[in-house]
């Protein structure tokens, strides 16, 4: 019995300490993940002597943590997002392993000695991203990028586990049974297309049953969380039980669950992300404790040069091919190479060597250990500098807002947030709540009163409104603190503004002629952007017009352009080197070529 209680008491220290690690984080900005791996490798075997070498209990834990975390990955996944990036995202998750995979293998071979299908293995091993690591370095770093670039980096590291998994497994057993490349046939891909087709079917019905499910217990919305969690769970045994990519399903379950009307949101919400950060670091703590650093001595240095191979070659040239077609700027392809950190899956695929008995499997999860490490210091690190370096952080459009919202009925068609008046809002210099925010409620020093009967708001104000959510953004900027407004930085917005109701054919004649089709010249500036950007556009999207770029400053209610910045500064070519030009960016130089020749 005094067992459980040292072996309860030593989980429960580790997690402690883990969890208070993150403060690192936030104040400093180091990876997370690296932070929760320290614990782990400190309190192991070489360490404070904790001796844990449990493959096989690694893997489950880590396999079920991973499940909860693409779980809630997908449920706060918005729909619009994942349809604006789900073109670039899954070819990077599908194609982009795959050429991260065979361009590894050739470096395991001449840096670690491995044969092709060995490199094949660690290159699969190491070939996904860590979503988790990433947008925490993103949101701790108030690094502020793009809609199109985060939300492609979001459902990329969300899809491309399934992938890597899938490669990993299929080679560990050709090697495991001493098999080569040859031994493979066209079986493989039936089994790939089974296993994902029956991950997304499992997946979309797994999150109708959650949908279903959840919204019947109206009476009782304490048990709605543990609810979800369950069914999710379920949904990842059943369809790997069946044959699917349970990962796959678990991430699809949650992103058709996060976007239906659900009972207890905020609730559920909230438990999903308690769990996330609990499933985070018992995997990285357990993994870490798994490790052994003694060992680490004979294969630093190949595992090191194999790491920063990955970094500075295999990502950036499968990112580059895999994004030739979708039209990214040369900066965005950039960032998206270099925001690929490696994480707790691939050192969880690291130990199915070990569990199928391959010869020498212990080098191969040791080798992706030190990987990891290397991805984790130079790109975990480095990721805000990259950005500020390739002029891609944008503006913010408000300061800090303190809102809260609070469950309502599945079918109510408006929510209900609470808003504190902080200090140098809109709201407390006298503007007026729109007629489409309806006000119920004001607690001033402890006491509650209908609005109309407040009077003018004061700091410290708690005020209830009841908005429909397509309108929250607009009410945040109400009751934002005063931020340096975004449309005054030219070097970001550009020289000048233009008014989205001139006429296109004006803009024609300045910089032009011949830059327009005769079906744009009849539109006017804000509808050209508009067309442009395939009707829809995003605050910061810039658009490429001969030797203009237009950028959109700020959109309406309707989301469509109110405000339009044209950059002078990008009149020139860029001086950059001609590397992640996209497909669009090549032809104009090829005729650009043939034209001065």
């Amino acid at each position: 019995m005094d067992a459980f209680y040292i072996i309860l008491l030593v989980c429960s220290s580790l997690i402690l300490l883990a969890a208070f690690s993150s403060l690192i984080a936030f104040r400093f900005g180091a990876p997370l993940l690296l932070l929760f791996l320290s614990v782990g490798l400190l309190a192991g075997t070489d360490g404070l002597g904790i001796d844990f070498d449990n493959a096989g209990l690694a893997y489950m834990l880590g396999s079920i943590a991973l499940a909860v975390i693409l779980f809630d990955s997908g449920f706060g996944t918005p729909i619009k997002a994942f349809k604006q990036a789900a073109a670039p995202a899954i070819t990077l998750a599908t194609l982009g392993v795959i050429l991260t995979t065979g361009l590894f293998a050739l470096a395991a071979m001449l840096f670690a000695g491995l044969n092709f299908t060995q490199g094949l293995l660690l290159g699969s091993i190491v070939a996904s991203t860590d979503a988790a690591a990433v947008f925490f370095l993103l949101r701790i770093g108030g690094v502020n990028i793009r809609d199109r670039i985060t939300s492609s980096l979001e459902v990329e590291s969300g899809t491309n586990d399934p992938m890597a998994i899938f490669l990993t497994i299929t080679l560990v057993q050709l090697v495991a049974k001493g098999h080569g490349l040859e031994d493979l046939d066209w079986h493989l891909l039936v089994d790939f297309i089974e296993e994902m087709g029956l991950g997304v079917i499992f997946g979309m019905l797994g999150g109708w049953m959650i949908v279903a499910a959840t919204n019947r217990f109206e009476t009782d919305r304490g048990i709605a969380p543990i609810l979800v969690l369950a069914l999710s769970l379920l949904v990842f045994s059943a369809t790997g039980a069946f044959g699917g990519s349970g990962f796959l399903a678990c991430y699809v379950a949650g992103l058709y669950a996060g976007n239906q009307p659900l009972q207890a949101r905020v609730s559920i919400r909230r438990f999903q992300e308690g769990m996330t950060w609990l499933a985070q670091i018992i995997m990285f703590v357990v993994l870490g404790l798994l490790a052994t650093p003694s060992d680490f001595g004979a294969i630093l240095l190949p595992a090191i040069l194999l790491g920063l191979f990955l970094i500075l070659v295999a990502r950036p040239l499968a990112v580059w091919l895999c994004l030739l077609p979708f039209d990214f700027a040369q900066k965005e392809i950039t960032f998206v190479a270099w925001v690929g950190l490696r994480g707790a899956v691939s050192i969880l695929l690291s130990i199915l060597p070990i569990l199928y008995q391959v010869e020498g499997g212990q080098v191969f999860f040791n080798l992706t250990f030190i990987i990891v490490l290397v991805s984790l210091v130079v790109q975990g690190w480095t990721i805000k500098v990259m950005a500020k370096q390739l002029n891609l952080i944008v503006p913010r459009q408000t300061g800090d807002v303190d809102r809260i919202e609070v469950d309502l009925p599945r079918s109510a068609t408006h929510e209900l947030v609470s808003y504190r008046v902080i200090k140098d809002t809109p709201v407390l210099r006298g503007a007026r709540i729109p007629r489409w925010a309806t006000p119920s409620l004001v607690i001033r020093d402890g006491r509650s009163m209908r609005y109309q009967y407040a009077g003018r708001l004061k700091e410290n104000d708690i005020v209830y409104l009841f908005v429909a959510p397509a309108y929250l953004k607009l009410l945040d900027r109400l009751f934002a603190s005063r931020v340096e407004l975004a449309q005054d930085d030219e070097e970001f917005f550009g020289t000048f503004a233009i008014g989205t109701s001139r006429p296109a054919q004006e803009f024609d004649a300045a910089y032009g002629p011949g830059l327009l089709t005769a079906q744009e010249m009849e539109m006017t500036m804000g509808e050209l952007v508009m067309a442009r950007l395939g009707g829809q556009a995003e605050f910061a999207d810039r658009i490429r017009i001969g030797p203009i770029v237009l950028i959109v400053r700020d959109l309406d209610e309707n989301h469509r352009v109110s405000a339009i910045g044209i950059s002078m500064a990008e009149i020139e070519p860029p001086k950059t080197p001609p590397l992640f030009l996209n497909l669009r960016e090549i032809l104009q130089r090829f005729r650009a070529r043939a034209r001065a020749s």
